[in-house]
């Protein structure tokens, strides 16, 4: 397959399986230009791993925020756009990237999808608080693909969790400048979850190619840049988290998720239980770099007491520990799922905890 081919295919998908119901802009804009050679030849530029469609929709958005008086940015909820998708947005959005074609390459070629989702925290955080109280002790977190670093403040944020039935379940301090909210089903067969309260974090570490600096404005416009536009709750999280983030920053560092995953795991004082996790980054990786990956994992296992929590596609994670539950699988539910993973020796003791939304609006508990 070409690279306009695989551009193309990785559109249609995007605009059926990923967007579509969740964000009619981006499912629009996905869908036309998969059928469309030269805006979906812009996606060209970038290395085949990171020639994503949301790569292109954050360079458009991106260059939308520098002329928010364009007619385009009236579609653009992000830029307080309030028209929906109608007759003239592709039209408008296919003349705004061609005549901006070299600046739309050049962002494809030099950066690379970072979302920062802060509500992933939300689905996050009942696994990382189990695996710290059966620990029974401070953790110590380290996250792979971590961009700016945001959901290293898991703990400093408030949950709550909207159940079936009615009840709600809090975790969190009660005075937090980051308030999140998240619907919590379960499945057939499942039993709700015993949330803990608090979590006691010792060390935050994440490792990323290129960290984002949220005190500085460029960065931070790029990280919004990668929300979808329709979606500007997410936008106002996301400054709020980079806000709170600056009164106690977590260690960023940069380097190879695979290569550089041991020196960034003894950046983690030795004393700690390490929980290393990650949200959304094994679909980036080639297949060899997955199992590359966990190997990696399994090798510092054998030194200290390692967890990893992922919320990721089924068959681009778990399933490399977990093999068989294929009807967890992002191309059958539309949704990642929650793990835990803790080597003991060489042995990986895997579990899927929940299938959870992708942006961490909603998660069902899977039974035991």
């Amino acid at each position: 397959m070409s690279d306009l081919e695989l551009a193309k295919s990785r559109l249609r998908r995007f605009a059926e399986h990923d967007a579509g119901g969740v964000s009619p802009l981006y499912e629009h804009l996905a869908a036309r230009a998969a059928d469309d050679d030269e805006v979906a030849g812009l996606l060209t530029a970038a290395d085949a791993d990171d020639a994503q469609p949301t790569l292109l929709l954050a360079a458009a958005h991106r260059l939308v925020q520098a002329e928010p008086i364009h007619p385009l940015s009236r579609y653009y909820p992000s830029l307080g756009g309030l028209d929906g998708v109608d007759g003239q947005t592709w039209s408008l959005f296919r003349e705004f990237v061609l005549e901006r074609a070299d600046r739309m390459r050049e962002v494809v070629r030099t950066r690379f999808t970072q979302t920062n989702e802060v509500r992933r925290a939300a689905i996050l955080y009942p696994a990382v608080a189990m695996v710290a109280k059966q620990a029974k002790t401070k953790v110590g977190l380290l996250e792979v693909g971590c961009s700016a670093g945001l959901l290293l403040g898991m703990g400093t944020y408030g949950y709550r969790y909207q159940c079936d039935g009615g009840d709600q379940l809090t975790a969190g301090p009660a005075k937090t400048a980051v308030g999140l909210h998240c619907a919590l089903g379960v499945a057939d067969g499942g039993v709700q979850p015993s949330v803990p309260k608090k979590l006691a974090v010792g060390a935050k570490v994440g490792l990323d190619r290129l960290p984002v600096d949220c005190s500085d404005e460029e960065e931070l416009a790029w990280l919004e840049a990668c929300v979808w536009a329709d979606q500007p709750d997410r936008v106002r999280l996301l400054r709020t988290a980079a806000a709170a983030q600056r009164k106690d920053p977590p260690e960023l560092v940069a380097g190879d998720a695979v290569g550089d995953l041991p020196a960034a795991a003894a950046r983690v004082p030795a004393e700690l239980p390490l929980v290393v996790f990650t949200s959304y980054v094994l679909p980036y990786f080639a297949r060899q770099r997955r199992a590359d990956f966990l190997a990696t994992l399994q090798e510092i296992a054998t030194d200290r007491p390692l967890w990893w929590v992922s919320m990721e596609p089924y068959e681009a994670a778990l399933v490399h520990v977990l093999p068989g539950r294929d009807e967890l699988a992002f191309s059958r539910t539309a949704q990642t799922t929650l793990g835990v993973v803790h080597w003991e020796g060489s042995t990986a003791k895997a579990k899927a905890l929940a299938l959870a939304a992708p942006h961490g609006e909603r998660m069902s508990w899977l039974p035991s």
